[in-house]
């Protein structure tokens, strides 16, 4: 199945270009304060190495605005300034060196300051998001009613009003705590505007729900061809959001796929520990970087004679378990036994000799 994606307007966010043909783009956003340089210049290259293309920062003051200039001298991944009640800031963020500003319709609504912070846009040639929540959408005049329809109506309202201001350097994104009125506000609003969408459920919970709820959603959309980029908002470290992000996009075949971990669920029949095997692997996985050339690869741990051995043959590389020790197979041939214990090393060492 191919999925046929949505034509979006293209858009520039410092050296990233997002919409058309553009590969969808991963964001995260940091979770310190911007004044804080130090902390923010670390989580932003740990972000760069984990895959995130964008990062947002919150704009709380002109302490934060001024800070922008200093950590985009330090990091490489486009800075979006996230700002909120106050349209100064914008501009002060846009003047220290933003590539991209993010405005909630919900609090920056006057006319006259809507304008102002256009005004800086245009000059400095950067992208606007606008960027609504379901905690701060402001009702569109006097249409109430569900939540997602109050979401793309008070868009629309916005991007009207930028419109006339001759301005459509805009990315848009339209958050929900739910999977529900988030889906159905993008799908809304990507059948009447085509600016890139920026895809994300807000306040998700914790790591584990909020991974399952962003899945749901971001899966939904994506496979109707809808977004552009995506972060996956977890209460949790910013690289996780990235790792959780890659997932998505690798499972749908929007990314490339890196190494790959098959493992059955176990049952009755796996006579060893195969999550320790399995989590060892991940986190070693994880904090190596393969090659861009590298092609996709599949590693199988299997825990029984039932699935297993087929699992492991199918796979780059495999073992399937039986009581104490496993079979290891190297692109559908069987290499040797190896102990349980030797497992998760002599796998590591093999994934090596092949990508080497």
């Amino acid at each position: 199945m191919d999925i046929i994606r949505r034509k979006a307007k293209v858009i520039k966010i410092g050296r990233v270009f997002i919409g058309g043909d553009y590969p969808i783009a991963i964001q995260s956003m940091t979770k310190c304060r911007t004044a804080d340089t130090g902390c923010a210049i670390r989580q932003i290259n740990d972000l760069e190495k984990a895959g995130c293309a964008i990062v947002r920062l919150a704009i709380k003051d002109m302490e934060d605005a001024r800070a922008l200039r200093r950590i985009k001298a330090k990091v490489k991944l486009p800075l979006v300034a996230d700002i909120h009640f106050s349209f100064r800031l914008a501009i002060a963020a846009i003047e220290n060196g933003a590539d991209k500003i993010r405005l909630n319709p919900g609090n920056i609504h006057k006319k006259q300051e809507l304008a102002a912070v256009i005004s800086a846009l245009k000059t400095a040639n950067i992208p606007l998001r606008v960027g609504l929540n379901s905690g701060s959408v402001k009702d569109a005049g006097s249409r109430r009613g569900p939540m997602a329809g109050r979401l793309a109506d008070s868009c629309m309202d916005y991007i009207k009003l930028i419109e006339k201001l001759k301005f459509n350097n805009i990315v848009i994104s339209l958050k929900a705590n739910n999977v529900l009125d988030t889906v159905e506000a993008y799908r809304k609003i990507a059948k009447r505007l085509s600016y890139p969408l920026h895809l994300g459920v807000t306040a998700t919970g914790s790591p584990y729900n909020g991974i399952i709820k962003s899945s749901v959603a971001l899966g939904a959309l994506l496979l109707d061809g809808i977004g552009d980029t995506i972060r996956v908002s977890l209460t949790e470290a910013p690289a996780e959001e990235v790792r959780a992000a890659k997932c998505i996009l690798e499972s749908l075949g929007l990314r490339k796929a890196g190494t790959q971990i098959i493992s059955c669920p176990t049952c009755g029949r796996c006579e060893v520990d195969l999550v320790s095997i399995v989590k060892e692997l991940e986190e070693k996985l994880a904090a190596e970087t393969r090659p861009s050339t590298a092609k996709p690869f599949k590693v199988a741990v299997m825990g029984c004679v039932v699935n297993g051995p087929g699992e492991a043959k199918e796979a780059d590389i495999g073992v399937a378990f039986g009581k104490k020790e496993g079979l290891m197979f190297r692109r559908g041939k069987a290499l040797r036994k190896i102990s349980f214990k030797q497992c998760a090393r002599v796998l590591l060492e093999e994934i090596k000799n092949v990508n080497d």
